[in-house]
């Protein structure tokens, strides 16, 4: 009698298997730092983009956190919330780290390199993004992750002041004040293209090898 046809075997998902324990005092601490720092961003009039403000997006999630996202800026949904990533990108941005890493959305701390939503969803122009970083830059060294990852062009130009297209930047390594940063295809890219998904998900498991302590993140 001929042998059933075995399944094919499938790899084993990764996951980030050591995310550092909360220190509940540290976390109150850094939160009340952040607060502090974003309290006169309310009436920020820094740059132009300050006009069309209806919330203010400065950042969101643990301020402890091991590894920190940065995207380019808030979109309708996100000023109307005043919290990053909460419309159809920053769905399918909880889906990657809660399915994909197996993390949760609140372990992770986000944030945007401008604060406020440029008009018609525009990308950041180059002085609104320099008028803007300080704030992320402050709020980087209270985070104090491990690892960040730039979500698209855009984020990368306002952080690592890369001019090099994302597609070729992305899934190669590199640093901010010491921290190793992974570039990586910002999600509503991913929406658009979502073949591309493929590429993202290879970056994020570079970020888990790292985190678990697997390989270094070889960085230019």
């Amino acid at each position: 009698m001929p042998s059933k046809p075995t399944a094919p075997t499938q790899e084993p998902q990764p996951f980030i298997k050591n995310l550092r324990r909360p220190d509940e005092t540290l976390v109150q601490e850094k939160q009340g730092r952040l607060d502090q720092l974003a309290k006169p961003l309310q009436t920020c009039e820094e740059c132009r983009l300050c006009q069309g403000r209806t919330n203010l997006v400065y950042g969101v999630g643990n301020p402890d956190a091991d590894l920190m996202f940065v995207g380019e800026g808030p979109g309708r949904d996100e000023d109307l919330q005043g919290e990053p990533f909460v419309g159809r990108a920053g769905k399918l941005l909880t889906d990657m780290i809660q399915k994909g890493m197996k993390i949760r959305r609140e372990d992770v701390y986000i944030a945007n390199i401008v604060k406020c939503r440029p008009p018609d969803n525009r990308n950041p122009e180059p002085d609104e993004m320099e008028a803007c970083l300080p704030n992320l830059i402050e709020q980087v060294r209270i985070v104090d992750p491990k690892i960040i990852v730039c979500l698209g062009a855009t984020a990368v130009k306002g952080l690592l002041k890369e001019r090099m297209g994302i597609t070729k930047l992305r899934g190669n390594w590199r640093t901010f004040e010491g921290i190793p940063v992974m570039p990586t295809l910002h999600p509503a890219y991913l929406l658009r293209n979502p073949p591309a998904k493929k590429d993202a998900w290879e970056d994020l498991k570079q970020v888990i090898a790292v985190m678990n302590g697997e390989i270094q993140p070889n960085s230019s």
